[in-house]
């Protein structure tokens, strides 16, 4: 069966923002601080990396393996990644960071549509 187009731009969207992610995260400053020493920057990394690759899997699930679940997690933890957002850029303004992270968001809203509209509406099976 051929994946419709609607599942498609989906995937592809949340497979860019999460490369938006993993790029942010590998290239973020990891200098130690009094407040944040570098075990904590090692946690913190990892944590991250290990985010990004249980959302790439539920990114999977949803397009290929056709489970209609991960879709709701994914909108959830864009609500998280939305509010997280708006408070950063509230506490420091528009950075580097913050742009790059707003970016990712917007592709993720649009990947989401994407999965709930169009062809994709008899995709998705439980």
């Amino acid at each position: 069966m051929n994946v419709p187009r609607n599942v498609v731009w989906f995937e592809a969207l949340l497979y860019l923002s999460l490369t938006l992610d993993a790029l942010s995260v590998a290239f973020q400053d990891r200098t130690p601080s009094a407040e944040m020493t570098e075990q904590m920057i090692t946690t913190a990394t990892v944590m991250a990396a290990g985010m990004i690759l249980l959302l790439v899997y539920f990114v999977w699930l949803a397009a290929q393996r056709r489970k209609s679940w991960p879709r709701w997690v994914l909108l959830a933890a864009l609500i998280l990644s939305v509010y997280s957002l708006l408070e950063t850029i509230g506490d420091v303004g528009m950075l580097l960071d913050s742009a790059i992270e707003t970016v990712s968001c917007a592709l993720t809203v649009g990947g989401l549509y994407f999965s709930f509209t169009g062809d994709a509406k008899g995709w998705f099976n439980g």
